[in-house]
Parts: structure tokens; C-alpha cells; sequence
């Protein structure tokens, strides 16, 4: 049985399910991703995009790249999902937006090539250039 994961922006004005299991769980240290989330790296799990309904409020989306939307709260700005045109019928979603982020374990580090020089990385995960696909 599938479980229902609830998560919400940092002010309360979005709220969201989604339905599991996660396919992967990773931190991302992208450029963009640190960018847009304000943070040194970002922790990602993905799901089946018609698994993920908005349940309160109205995501905004932002078009960050030619392939890329990101969703987010117009109030607060947090952001709280990535899409990627490559990968059709999977979103990802920030860990640190759910109600119960520990349930979660992120299983890599990926685009290690855009990682801050001053970050280290001791815990062991394996490390990605780019994608899990890439060396």
C-alpha cells in the first residue's frame, strides 16, 4: 500500500499530498536548484507526477529553464517542486517541505561538478558529476 505524504510552504499558504513510494531521493547541488531554493544544496525525492495534488491554495510556476518549471508559493517563495520536460510523469519535491521530511532518506549526491568548493561531503552517499546516469 502506498503511503500519502502532506507537506505545506513555509507559510501555510500551500498545501500538498502526494503519494508514494518515492522513486529516489537525492540532495542536488545544481546551480539552479541552490539558486532558487537560497540554499548550498537542495534534498529532492521523486514521485509520479499524478501522484502530487496541490490541496489548498495555487502554486506558482516559474519557467527557470527551457526544460525546467519550478513550482513555488507566490507569499513566501518557498520553493517546493521541479519538473524537467526530459522526465515526463515524475516531479520532484523539497524534503524540507513535508510535514515528516525524516521519512525520507536521500540515497546520492548529484551535480557534484556545481558544488561549492568550501562543501564537504562526509556521509558516505555516492557522489554524481551530474545525474545518477553520469559518472
Amino acid at each position: 500500500m502506498n503511503e500519502t505524504y502532506k507537506g505545506s510552504c513555509f507559510c501555510g499558504d500551500i498545501r500538498f499530498e502526494v503519494t508514494g513510494p518515492a522513486k529516489f531521493a537525492c540532495f542536488c547541488h545544481c546551480e539552479s536548484c541552490r539558486r532558487a531554493a537560497g540554499g548550498v544544496y537542495v534534498a529532492w525525492a521523486t514521485f509520479a507526477r499524478d501522484s502530487f495534488v496541490v490541496t489548498r491554495g495555487n502554486m506558482v510556476e516559474h519557467h527557470s529553464a527551457a526544460p525546467v518549471t519550478r513550482g513555488l508559493c507566490a507569499n513566501c517563495g518557498t520553493s517546493l517542486t521541479y519538473e524537467h520536460a526530459d522526465r515526463v510523469g515524475e516531479i520532484d519535491v523539497t524534503l524540507t517541505s513535508f510535514d515528516k521530511p525524516a521519512k525520507f532518506s536521500p540515497a546520492a549526491h548529484i551535480w557534484m561538478e556545481d558544488r561549492l568548493p568550501w562543501v564537504t561531503i562526509r556521509d558516505g552517499l555516492p557522489q554524481y558529476a551530474r545525474t545518477v546516469n553520469s559518472s
